[in-house]
């Protein structure tokens, strides 16, 4: 069982820059793809980035360029490094994981465990 907990959302400016944080407790990521999804207001939650194990990546169009998912294996902590953030990056974002290997996981249903989930909030 792997227990994640979110961290570092807030409210930012647009154009501004935030580092969302996902540290995993009771197992460790090794051999587990981890991945970032978002639920907007009256809005489906949807994926944003993966890292597999193997470090390949994978990230919904809207964020490619500006959003760069990482892995610390010491620390068992994911990021996401958001930049150049915009009003629709509005959302509550969930860090997930999944053990295995493959490629980089873009559905929920790929997914067996979650965090709660933090607010990010981008004002103009």
């Amino acid at each position: 069982q792997v227990q994640l907990v979110e961290s570092g959302g807030g409210l930012v400016q647009a154009g501004g820059s935030l580092r969302l944080s996902c540290a995993a407790s009771g197992r460790t990521f090794s051999s587990h793809a981890t991945g970032w999804f978002r639920q907007a207001p009256g809005k489906e939650r949807e994926f944003v980035a993966a890292l597999t194990w193997s470090d390949r990546t994978s990230y919904a169009d809207s964020v490619k360029g500006r959003f760069t998912i990482s892995r610390d294996n010491i620390n068992d902590t994911v990021y996401l490094q958001m930049n150049s953030l915009k009003r629709d990056d509005t959302a509550v974002y969930y860090c997930a994981a999944r053990y295995g290997l493959g490629a980089p996981p873009e559905s929920e249903d790929d997914y067996s465990y979650w965090g709660q989930g933090t607010q990010v909030t981008v004002s103009s």
